[in-house]
């Protein structure tokens, strides 16, 4: 995949991750403030995320194009138009990032990507997350309960969607 770029948004811009990207991938997603809300890839996982023709692996940057996240979504060749939000991880809180490049997102995947539904599931304590989702207008479709074990604990997901038609009625604008 190329770095070319994706998208534009108000502050950020969204372009391909590139193998070069992949140690700042990697250190956002070992923060102590993110590690707790994913479930962390070893770097063969991303790097055959980048080759894999059903997903798209997107590095979100700044103004000064300072990399701030990443994103990966998946389910790119599904027949059902069905798009996965796999991942959005934003290594600096509190500015609005992460709001921001789900919008984007969404443009992208219901514009670009000709996208009937969008989908995410988010671990049941992140709380944040969930009502920033709901917020957009995600609504929660079920729980995967305990369903991820992270040391000698059980976690759960919350399944959250959002279909074109309450995109479309939302008029979400980046």
């Amino acid at each position: 995949m190329n770095s070319s770029m994706l998208l534009k948004s108000e502050r950020l811009t969204y372009r391909s991750t590139m193998a070069s990207d992949l140690e700042m991938v990697l250190a956002i997603e070992n923060d102590h403030e993110n590690r707790s809300y994913i479930i962390p890839w070893p770097r063969d996982q991303h790097m055959a995320a980048l080759r894999d023709s059903d997903k798209r692996h997107i590095v979100i940057e700044d103004e000064a194009a300072n990399p701030v996240g990443y994103m990966i979504l998946a389910g790119l060749d599904s027949p059902h138009h069905s798009i996965e939000l796999v991942r959005i991880v934003i290594a600096e809180k509190n500015k609005g990032y992460g709001r921001e490049a789900v919008k984007a997102v969404l443009q992208y995947a219901f514009k670009g990507l000709s996208a009937h539904r969008v989908w995410l599931d988010v671990k049941e304590y992140n709380e944040r997350a969930m009502q920033l989702y709901l917020a957009l207008g995600f609504k929660q479709e079920g729980v995967l309960r305990e369903c991820i074990k992270n040391g000698d604990q059980y976690e759960s997901l919350i399944v959250m969607s959002l279909l074109r038609q309450e995109f479309t009625a939302l008029r979400v604008e980046v």
